[in-house]
């Protein structure tokens, strides 16, 4: 069985989990939540890179990064979820599996967090269960990704 390669790329802000928002986003921390993945991935016998970034550009440049090198992505854009074209080319771009995930369901919230430019793109998209957000998200690619090989 070939070993799948997942980039797990995390949006602004999402650095600051465990400290901002509680209420909304949990108590984890990114490397808490990255430990759990890598925990996971383990067990599916694959191999996953986690990255955070604050910028889109760097988010953008991580996509690109990508291409030839990963078999999927799992992303929470953040805030970028809801106002990135150039992620959503990106993604769209190096035409790799995307699966969004986001720890909070972006549905209960504002009204400018319910439209992503992401899910269009992507085979899936899973918000509101916390950590298992990322979980199930990781899971479903992988699946997805053994499927089509």
């Amino acid at each position: 069985m070939q070993k799948l390669q997942i980039l797990v790329l995390h949006g602004p802000n999402l650095n600051l989990l465990g400290i901002r928002e509680r209420s909304v986003y949990g108590d984890l921390s990114l490397d808490q939540i990255n430990a759990a993945l890598a925990d996971q991935m383990a067990g599916l016998h694959g191999l996953i890179e986690c990255q955070q970034h604050n910028s889109e550009g760097a988010i953008v440049e991580a996509i690109h990064s990508a291409l030839g090198n990963k078999d999927g992505i799992l992303i929470n854009a953040g805030a970028y979820t809801h106002t990135s074209v150039a992620i959503r080319d990106a993604l769209s771009g190096v035409n790799l599996p995307v699966v969004e995930v986001h720890l909070s369901n972006i549905y209960q919230r504002e009204s400018f967090r319910h439209h992503s430019y992401i899910a269009p793109i992507a085979i899936g998209q899973i918000s509101g269960f916390g950590l298992d957000s990322y979980l199930l998200g990781l899971k479903a690619l992988i699946r997805h990704l053994r499927k089509t090989q």
